[in-house]
């Protein structure tokens, strides 16, 4: 398995290329903000072939980059339904009125061939099958990609927004609410083994193990514990 990731642009967005090896079909995943040469730098050091850009969700630092990305390499970008719009009015995502400044070089709107995502979908793209789960809370749409284990390499979680090392996407924006953030954690995140290899949208990777014992969020769900409970979230 090959992953190459990078952090981009102003928000540090991490950005992943996923392939069975080098020189092979690849995915992309949330090429945000500034990302597209990053996105190009890898393809050349990997001597990949990108077949599509997945989306865990539809915030602007995670999807800024996919319309030239997709436009070089005439592949489709998969999102779910419920945050499809932000494509083409990402400042409704981010509570900002129509006409204020989003950081003026970026290039909004949907790339010529979008499909949606559904839940409990088998996502079988560049010779892999990824498995995609609904998890609401960061955004209505936000969804996270799994990769079963296979051979020595352990479970893979794509995360996005949802969880962090020692913390969780915030859920102070449009679209985001603790209640349904904490629920997808208990029915997204603890079934998970603990060997499960955590890449999220910002931030170092961590193992589900990890985010078990020591996560404040993952804890407080674990103990069946509500909203009211919830520390302030993070990015």
């Amino acid at each position: 398995m090959l992953i190459a990731g990078f952090p981009a642009g102003a928000w540090g967005t991490n950005c992943y290329l996923v392939a069975h090896a080098a020189g092979e079909e690849c995915v992309i995943i949330d090429p945000g903000h500034q990302a597209a040469a990053g996105v190009a730098d890898a393809l050349e050091k990997h001597r990949l072939k990108p077949v599509a850009v997945i989306l865990t969700h539809g915030h602007i630092d995670h999807l800024a980059s996919v319309v030239p990305v997709c436009g070089a390499h005439d592949v489709p970008a998969w999102i779910h339904p419920e945050d499809r719009y932000m494509m083409s009015d990402p400042e409704k995502a981010l509570g900002r009125s129509i006409g204020m400044p989003l950081m003026g070089e970026l290039t909004v709107g949907e790339p010529d061939d979008v499909k949606e995502l559904t839940d409990g979908a088998a996502l079988r793209l560049a010779g892999l099958e990824m498995t995609v789960s609904h998890a609401p809370g960061h955004t209505k749409g936000s969804v996270t990609f799994g990769l079963p284990e296979a051979a020595d390499i352990p479970p893979i979680f794509f995360s996005g927004d949802l969880l962090f090392a020692g913390s969780i996407g915030r859920t102070d924006l449009p679209g985001g609410d603790m209640a349904e953030i904490l629920d997808s954690l208990a029915r997204v995140c603890l079934p998970l083994d603990d060997s499960t290899v955590v890449l999220s949208g910002h931030g170092p990777q961590t193992t589900i193990g990890q985010e078990r014992a020591t996560n404040p969020y993952l804890r407080q769900v674990a103990a069946g514990l509500g909203a009211s409970e919830a520390p302030r979230p993070g990015m």
